[in-house]
């Protein structure tokens, strides 16, 4: 019987309406991709500077991330299952106020971090430093601060899937596919917007508030269209009998299950085995790290886009081939970053990073696939499929973190990952399958196997680890990096994750030896901060004193021997102590004072975290443990920096301190500023080599260029540099502080010469 007219106007009315329902929810999921990628990034940057810059801190941090959205994702499906039933504009307020709660913390939880930070400071021994008691409080309050909040952002995937199951029905069953491409592409934008825009704009607490009133806009905008959106009927009373839900690949409907959380867990994991194996190639600079991300959600976005074409046309169970690719594909990057590829310098990190491409995309084609497989567009059987997904991100990182790089190397870390994908690969080729329709290709699923396995060994076979490219070397590797030693006589280097950190030189001498000689009484102890190749460490054991060494990875003070024939029996004088920690976490967990504090930070001055060694507010915790009448010595190699960031550095001196001389190392490539609370008087070179031990002396003299520690001093200290000249090169430039990194985020600044 054809419909009436007004029945047709009704039913036009309602597609325009399920139409621009699912618009507003493709929109309203990109925007909240983007504001979650924003608040991982400055939640993991200010817990370090709360916490400390060290590899267990992170892995913290990301875990309670992604629990709480695991968390947020299940208790959202069971929320929409038990409660909320068929009523859509009720689901979306609540998506209204989740959204406004995600934005309040943007205010919230930078001071919930700094709150913890000086609750742990104040427990004493309690939460002492370097400690399991430490990590465990710091722990705990990383999760209450961030599980509440993320549980919020975590719950808004069922909400939005509960609205367009009650208002677009025809459109729900793949529903989760949908918002999880919008929320893909929200979070590449936010990747390339707050890494090349926001944060060098505003700072990491201006970014926040972009983020935090992008949320609130969302919100008000669900919450008014809530008003219009008129519940359907309820699924189960207006559908007819259900149907069994269908198997996928011939396997028990669990399994479906097991395949999400291998997913997350081999995704999560390559990807924090891709950073270290790629940053030789492009560079330990923050934009790398945002460029490796950017890829990894570009390529998954276009694998969703995939899966939702081909959605209509075939069944899941025709993927079964798509884990052999899969597996395949995951191996590709062990033989990109092979060292003896022949790239040039220029594209060679482009191209090697290109080869992550497939295997993200072919992720991001499954991972939808498996969710809709399981939930049907059931909001609360999408909530647990995404939370099991989760979890295995949860788990990837840290059995890659802790236990595969730092035991087997890069190679073999994929190796490990990849060999799941292979099992999975080999049970669904071989397992028998329902009686689907297949696509036309003249290999069948096990020949595709057999073929993805050969190719996948050749490739394993011939490639090579970034360290083999050094025919002299010694490697070591731990959670935090894969430290090389290399070379012979004064040509030996030290690389870390393949990026060089220091060598042999006079330079690293008078790191020592310099603020030690001003001083115009004996020096009584002392600290050096980055340990490097030891030498700083040595040079200030020369001088007779107690002193301590501080380096983030733990590797690196292991090499002491390779670069010093005394370092065994100097790393075991009762004078020396070695720590492994983040310096200034260390300095947090200390009551001790120096007389000198010597700091070098690591190359290149743009690197990753770097900036807070060179911060006002870190100057602020090296006065509480410098006395008064100390100096602290911060070597800066500034012919790698640009003007700005030399400026930057040399005002947040200048502000901490009211004293500050700066001396140009005797090759010309880098800085030694002495700031201290008391003048620092203009002394002779000749009163300064007094002032040594015999035994300094003759370390500062080692390796020349002259004879005597007087013409030694002398060629620093005849061409002094003056502070304003070192500003005048870019007078703009604010001084550093935690929240602006200038070093780290410099591209506007180098492109239009903006500033915030």
């Amino acid at each position: 019987m054809p419909a009436s007219p007004q029945q047709s106007e009704s039913n036009t009315r309602q597609r325009e309406s399920s139409a621009s329902i699912l618009r507003w929810c493709f929109a309203f999921f990109v925007i909240s991709g983007f504001c979650g990628l924003v608040y991982e990034v400055v939640w993991l940057r200010l817990a370090m500077a709360s916490f400390g810059v060290t590899t267990a801190l992170a892995s913290i941090v990301i875990s309670m991330f992604m629990a709480g959205l695991g968390l947020g994702s299940w208790g959202g499906g069971l929320l929409t299952r038990r409660v909320l039933g068929a009523a859509g504009p009720r689901a979306l307020r609540l998506y209204s106020l989740a959204e406004m709660l995600v934005g309040i913390s943007s205010l919230a939880v930078p001071f919930q971090l700094k709150l913890g930070r000086l609750i742990l400071q104040h427990m004493g021994s309690f939460g002492t430093w370097q400690s399991s008691r430490y990590y465990f409080l710091a722990g705990l309050w990383i999760a209450l601060t961030l599980v509440p909040w993320c549980t919020c952002m975590g719950s808004t995937f069922p909400l939005l899937m509960a609205v367009i199951r009650q208002t677009a029905r025809s459109d729900s069953e793949r529903s989760f596919s949908y918002l999880y491409v919008a929320n893909v592409l929200g979070a590449l934008l936010g990747t390339l917007t707050s890494a090349f825009v926001l944060i060098e704009l505003f700072g990491f607490q201006g970014t926040l508030y972009v983020a935090g009133s992008l949320n609130a806009i969302l919100a008000l905008l669900a919450l008014s269209i809530s008003f219009s959106v008129v519940s359907s009927p309820s699924p189960e009373k207006s559908i007819a009998p259900q149907v069994p839900r269908p198997t996928l690949y011939g396997l028990p409907r669990i399994a479906i299950l097991f395949l999400l959380f291998t997913t997350g867990l081999v995704s999560m994991g390559m990807e924090v085995v891709w950073i270290r194996q790629f940053t030789p190639y492009l560079g330990n600079v923050v934009y790398a790290f945002a460029g490796i991300l950017a890829i990894y959600l570009l390529a998954t976005i276009v694998g969703s886009r995939d899966y939702r074409s081909q959605a209509n046309s075939r069944q899941p169970g025709q993927s079964a081939s798509a884990w052999s690719l899969l597996a395949l594909f995951a191996v590709f990057p062990v033989a990109a970053a092979d060292p003896l590829l022949p790239l040039g310098s220029v594209e060679s990190g482009f191209l090697r990073l290109s080869s992550i491409v497939l295997f993200c995309a072919m992720a991001g084609f499954l991972t939808p696939l498996l969710v809709d497989c399981w939930s049907s567009g059931d909001p609360g059987r999408a909530g647990t499929a995404y939370a099991v997904n989760i979890a295995g991100s949860i788990v990837g990182p840290l059995v890659a973190g802790f236990w595969l790089l730092p035991g087997l190397g890069q190679r073999w870390a994929i190796a490990v990952l990849s060999a799941p994908l292979f099992a999975i690969a080999a049970l669904t080729a071989f397992q028998k399958q329902p009686e689907l329709p297949q696509p036309r290709s003249k290999l069948g699923p096990k020949l595709k196997f057999a073929l993805a396995t050969i190719v996948a060994i050749l490739l394993f076979s011939v490639s090579h680890d970034f360290e083999t490219r050094f025919p002299e070397r010694v490697v070591l590797r731990d959670y935090t990096a894969t430290v090389t030693a290399t070379g012979k006589g004064f040509d030996r280097q030290l690389l870390v994750n393949g990026i060089g950190m220091t060598f042999l030189s006079p330079m690293t001498k008078y790191i020592s030896h310099l603020p030690l000689a001003f001083m115009s009484r004996p020096p009584q102890n002392g600290l050096v901060i980055c340990f490097g190749m030891g030498t700083s460490f040595r040079s200030m054991l020369s001088w007779g004193i107690p002193t301590t060494a501080v380096d983030l990875v733990p590797s690196v003070p292991a090499l002491f021997g390779y670069y010093h024939a005394d370092a065994s029996k100097l790393a075991n004088s009762p004078l020396a102590r070695i720590v492994i920690d983040d310096g200034r976490r260390f300095l947090d967990g200390s009551s001790q004072a120096y007389d000198v504090i010597v700091v070098d930070p690591p190359p290149p001055p743009e690197a990753p975290g770097s900036s807070l060694l060179y911060s006002r507010e870190f100057y602020e915790v090296i006065k509480m443990h410098l006395r008064k009448d100390g100096i602290l010595q911060i070597w800066f190699p500034a012919t790698d920096a640009d003007s700005a960031t030399t400026t930057s550095v040399t005002k947040a001196l200048m502000q901490s301190f009211p004293y500050v001389r700066a001396f140009p190392s005797f090759e010309r490539y880098g800085i030694h500023f002495l700031a201290s609370m008391e003048p620092i008087p203009i002394t002779a070179s000749s009163v300064l080599a007094a002032r040594m031990p015999p035994a300094a002396a003759a370390d500062f003299v080692e390796w020349g260029p002259q004879a005597t520690a007087q013409q030694q001093f002398d060629l620093v200290l005849s061409r002094e540099l003056v502070l304003s000249n070192l500003i005048a090169g870019d007078p703009r430039a604010p001084a550093m502080r935690d929240d602006q990194p200038i070093n780290e985020y410099f591209l506007l600044r180098r492109w239009f010469h903006s500033y915030r």
